[in-house]
């Protein structure tokens, strides 16, 4: 029984989330607009110095994913466990030290690795790196915080640790500063506000 309320739970949860992915034209305006080159997060830099096949991937876009109804739970799906399974901890209290990127497989994390978690499980469902893309905000309060975010032809959704609802990026009040190129996984591309960041970078 207490399975069952579990799955029921969990299923309600979803249709809550697919509330925030929008169809057709009231999404098609939902793209960001990236600049040039700038720098990588320090904490990128790190992780791919572990993992450096990780961040070597020269890419073929051929343009944004398109929106399903099966991708669209998929996105929903994937946003709301890996929110509800990982425990949200700083690298401070887990690592003793900041800037630490690497996957939650012990479950717990911060938000950098949530969305490594959901970047890892949404390319094995076969969405191509090339629309998931590691990317950097600014919250309302300052503080820097990192998103992932899944490129679409009905717009740029967002899968966010702080929000179990899957929205536009547009939509999520927050301050876009950079995120991973879509040509390759180990560079880094400007968004709107160019490269002012609040965590730690390294310039390439």
């Amino acid at each position: 029984m207490a399975a069952r309320r579990a799955g029921i739970s969990t299923a309600m949860g979803i249709c809550m989330v697919l509330s925030g992915l929008g169809t057709g034209a009231a999404a098609a305006s939902g793209s960001m607009v990236t600049g040039g080159a700038t720098s990588q997060p320090v904490g990128h830099y790190e992780f791919c110095k572990k993992r450096p096949g990780e961040c070597a991937i020269r890419l073929r876009d051929s343009g944004p994913v398109r929106m399903t109804g099966a991708l669209r739970r998929k996105i929903a799906s994937v946003n709301l466990t890996v929110n509800r399974s990982v425990k949200a901890m700083n690298d401070r209290d887990i690592y003793g030290k900041e800037e630490v990127w690497t996957y939650p497989d012990k479950g717990i994390g911060d938000c950098e690795d949530y969305v490594l978690e959901k970047r890892r499980r949404l390319r094995q469902a076969g969405v191509p790196l090339s629309d998931l893309l590691i990317t950097v905000v600014r919250k309302r309060d300052g503080e820097g915080h990192a998103v992932l975010t899944v490129r679409t032809d009905q717009g740029d959704f967002i899968l966010d640790n702080l929000k179990d609802e899957v929205k536009l990026w547009s939509h999520t009040g927050y301050r876009y500063l950079k995120r991973q190129a879509s040509d390759h996984t180990g560079r880094w591309v400007s968004l709107r506000s160019g490269n002012n960041l609040l965590v730690g970078a390294v310039r390439k």
